[in-house]
């Protein structure tokens, strides 16, 4: 593939990737800059999809001009055009290059309580919205309206917050024509419809309603319209995609409030009217600079827990979850806890039937014997897991094993992004474009892949994985034990942005879940693969529909896979107890409710399952559960 930018021919190759969205892909071109390249209508991604095909039509056509009258006057962290990538004749725009953010995470990720709970404290967010909103502000008075702002188009890097996605912004004559559902202002919407479609144009004011929404899900890890809402009259009720255009928030009595979360009560009084009468009263405006300005957080002395209030609101009130019993039983089911923690669990295994953890508390990583691995603070960045007594560290290029009997051990790994996975017998990593893993013979090549751009897990047996990066859609399945690849596997195409992927493993089958953003909609996905790499099953949905696949996909992203599966079954954690996942002809079928399970479980829980029973894992206790 090539290019022409300032009449100069660049050329470039899929291993150049970085990034994949719906309407472009980005490559590295080198000297901190990449290209953003508009996919063409006959782009791999839109065939046989004609109404695709013909709006990247449309917008080449709008980008000849727009991108030719961008403003040049903007702030630094809006991450703007630098040149214009052209075919040969240089008449034709096809794309354009910008600066290189390097190390940077998406916003959305903030929302997440596994990643803000791995070294993000509550402080730094508050830091992240206080840069952001100064951006915004220059931008409005530049004249510029971000349009479609969404927590996918801003990069944080420490606590400075860039804008990504500016040739979509909307200024002079050309207006901003998407939008995201999660952050679409209402009042532009058609009050009427069945859903949050775009009716008037953007605006400052929904500029400054995306950005509130952005700030309450990275305070209380939920946006405005999560929970669930159960009307008492059956009548009241509605689809949960149109709650927005009903203003039925979080705090409607009749909106259970999902259990992750963190309780809205914990922030000031003062954030949380203005909360209320944005969301529920369609107040619109700048968003006010000294509510961000006195949010202060601290930890209860107490309790321990962190509150932006004058006095803590746990210890003001209670806690009437916490379960003060080592054992309990409801219906059929007894819960016994295993460990507590006042500070967070970051990794778990199960190997032959046994249990192990890691767990960092005061300044140490420890494991479930209390022996201290590693001394350090916490960071997202860090990636854990868990072979026996080995605690594998996954950072900057390299696997760190550590055993507490045997010298550590050390892997050089791709640079770009460190993706490994262990199972109860070797490590496994990428490393200059092949799959390798630590036989009992030493280093041994699995095949090759795409670095920077494979994403691959293990189970007992076999291996799943898949890359995509421009044209390139390829999944693999591997034996554990010997080399070779099956890169034959076909899924069920999707496109947009990647938002996050994990894998369960039975022994013969592979459950992939998918997390996207495509056209402005959340989407989930699940694909079995058995191990000879036949697809067997598949369900996607969008977010807000009333489907199991929707209620697992709110729990975001993890660092591992939350689910649990055993031969052609899946169980998997939701703030109404355990749910049964079954395969029957090619569907995926929710079979059962264990609804005894419902006080031990939420939608943020991980689950595995041994002999003994099934382990409940939290970020700060671990249970076992037994079901009569």
């Amino acid at each position: 593939m090539e290019v022409y930018i300032n009449g100069k021919r660049i050329r470039f190759k899929p291993q150049n990737a970085i990034g994949k969205g719906g309407e472009a892909d980005i490559f590295d071109i080198g000297k901190g800059k990449v290209l953003k390249l508009f996919k063409s209508p006959n782009h791999a991604d839109y065939q046989g999809l004609p109404q695709e095909q013909q709006a990247a039509k449309q917008r080449l056509k709008t980008h000849q001009h727009k991108l030719r009258a961008f403003p040049s006057n903007l702030p630094q962290r809006a991450i703007a055009p630098t040149d214009l990538a052209t075919d040969k004749s240089g008449n034709n725009i096809v794309g354009y290059t910008m600066p290189l953010i390097q190390g940077a995470e998406v916003l959305l990720k903030y929302r997440e309580r596994s990643f803000r709970q791995a070294g993000v404290s509550n402080q730094t967010v508050v830091q992240i919205f206080r840069d952001l909103h100064d951006t915004v502000d220059k931008l409005h008075f530049a004249g510029v309206v971000i349009g479609d702002f969404n927590d996918l188009n801003v990069l944080i890097k420490g606590t400075e917050a860039y804008l990504i996605d500016t040739d979509s912004f909307q200024f002079g004559n050309f207006p901003c024509q998407v939008f995201t559902t999660r952050f679409v202002d209402p009042l532009l919407c058609d009050a009427q419809a069945s859903q949050l479609m775009l009716h008037l144009q953007h605006n400052i004011n929904s500029d400054w309603y995306a950005f509130t929404i952005m700030l309450m899900q990275s305070l209380l890890f939920v946006d405005p319209y999560g929970g669930v809402y159960k009307p008492q009259q059956k009548s009241q009720q509605i689809p949960h995609a149109t709650r927005p255009l009903h203003r039925i928030t979080i705090f409607h009595p009749e909106v259970r409030y999902p259990k992750p979360a963190i309780p809205y009560r914990v922030l000031p009084d003062e954030l949380l009217q203005y909360f209320h009468q944005v969301f529920e009263q369609d107040m619109r405006g700048k968003f006010p600079q000294p509510l961000l300005d006195n949010l202060h957080w601290t930890e209860c002395i107490n309790c321990g827990k962190e509150h932006a209030r004058a006095t803590c609101p746990y210890c003001h009130q209670g806690s009437p979850t916490n379960l003060k019993s080592v054992t309990v039983v409801r219906g059929k089911v007894t819960a016994t806890r295993l460990f507590s923690t006042e500070g967070v669990i970051l990794c778990t295994a199960v190997e032959q039937g046994k249990l192990y953890w890691l767990y960092h508390h005061r300044g140490q990583f420890h494991r479930e014997d209390g022996s201290v691995v590693l001394q350090g603070d916490l960071s997202p960045h860090l990636q854990w897991r868990i072979q026996g007594k080995t605690t594998f560290l996954g950072y900057q290029g390299q696997v760190v094993g550590f055993h507490p009997d045997k010298p550590v051990s050390r892997v050089a790994v791709d640079t770009s992004r460190v993706v490994f996975d262990t199972n109860q017998s070797n490590c496994y990593w990428m490393s200059n474009g092949y799959l390798r893993h630590n036989g009992s013979l030493g280093d041994v090549c699995i095949g090759e892949v795409l670095p920077a751009q494979t994403q691959f897990w293990v189970g007992s047996d076999f291996g799943f994985g898949f890359y995509r990066a421009g044209n390139l859609n390829i999944a693999f399945v591997f034996d554990v034990c010997k080399p070779g690849i099956n890169d034959r596997v076909k899924l069920p195409h999707w496109q947009g942005q990647l938002i996050d992927a994990h894998c369960s493993f039975s022994s013969s089958y592979a459950w992939l879940f998918l997390i996207t953003q495509e056209q402005g909609r959340i989407c989930y996905r699940c694909v079995v693969v058995k191990s000879d790499g036949a697809v067997v099953a598949s369900s996607q949905v969008i977010a807000g529909e009333e489907h199991w696949l929707a209620v697992l996909g709110k729990g975001g992203v993890r660092s591992q896979s939350p689910y649990c599966a055993a031969s052609n079954f899946l169980l998997a954690a939701t703030d109404e107890g355990i749910i049964r996942i079954e395969i029957q002809q090619g569907q995926l079928v929710q079979t059962k409710v264990f609804a005894d399970t419902e006080p031990f479980v939420d939608g943020g829980s991980r689950l595995l399952v041994a002999p003994q029973g099934l382990y409940v894992v939290g970020s700060q206790e671990v249970y076992q559960l037994k079901m009569g």
